[in-house]
């Protein structure tokens, strides 16, 4: 199905530029906030990835020179302290969707930071496969600064196994920002480009990966994630059967005729 190239977002930007999808927070004068509707619409949007023949790479972009500052004080925060149980349970519940449904789009996301990354948008960058940065980006896990746990929508879980448990618990504890030089050494970001290089190096990255074995990015995606909780033997025979899958593929044999060839290979992802 081609639903992602027509598809009109409400509460972000979004275009599709030679089957990447670019997603930027439409909200520049305010460092670019999530509200309740921008949360569902993302979830929404990743939940239908899967389905989208159009889309091979999502790149998460600045937009005005900020990532994301987190959930919005006004319309997120405020409205939060009268809810109950169920309301807030409900809420955080929907939040952490939406990194699920970014780990299980099938296609690589790519988070591109500039100015702040802090709050759900530091878990936004987090939940991303590739995070490139600019050495201005200032990334910060800030909830206990507004009285919360650390451990909100996957953060215990996926921050120690980028960074570190110690580098993780430090983060998560205090909240403090997290450079991007520290981000870069502790492997958080995966390069640090200039401002005005960010946007066209994360453009060419996503492009390099459209242009490889789409379908076999999908598997590398999927057992990525499974393997968290796999045993040894369990991971070895997971992707022996993924890579037995990924044999059967057109791109593999065009890969094996190419080389025979001499050509370099050009993949259409079946």
């Amino acid at each position: 199905m081609t639903l992602m190239a027509s598809l009109k977002p409400v509460h972000f930007l979004w275009e599709v530029i030679d089957r990447v999808a670019v997603i930027r927070l439409a909200r520049p004068e305010r460092k670019n906030p999530l509200t309740f509707e921008s949360y569902a619409e993302l979830r929404d949007t990743f939940r239908a990835l899967p389905y989208a023949e159009d889309v091979d790479v999502v790149v998460l972009a600045p937009n005005g020179g900020n990532f994301c500052s987190g959930g919005d004080v006004h319309d997120i925060i405020g409205p939060l302290v009268g809810m109950d149980m169920k309301g807030l349970l409900a809420f955080t519940r929907m939040t952490g969707d939406l990194v699920k449904a970014m780990l299980h789009c099938t296609k690589p996301v790519i988070a591109a930071v500039d100015g702040v990354a802090v709050g759900a948008g530091a878990i936004l960058a987090m939940a991303a496969d590739l995070r490139i940065a600019t050495p201005e980006a200032k990334c910060a896990f800030l909830f206990t600064r507004v009285g919360l746990a650390g451990c909100d929508m996957g953060a215990c879980a996926m921050l120690p196994r980028i960074v570190g448990q110690g580098r993780a618990a430090e983060l998560l504890y205090t909240g403090r920002t997290m450079s991007a030089e520290e981000g870069a050494a502790w492997g958080f970001w995966n390069a640090l480009h200039p401002a005005e290089r960010l946007e066209a190096e994360a453009m060419a990255l996503a492009a390099r990966l459209a242009a490889g074995p789409t379908f076999a990015h999908g598997i590398t995606k999927t057992q990525l994630n499974q393997e968290w909780t796999m045993g040894l033997d369990q991971a070895i025979e997971a992707e022996a059967q993924a890579q037995a899958i990924c044999m059967q593929t057109r791109d593999f044999e065009r890969a094996y005729r190419a080389f025979v060839a001499k050509e370099k290979p050009v993949f259409e992802g079946n």
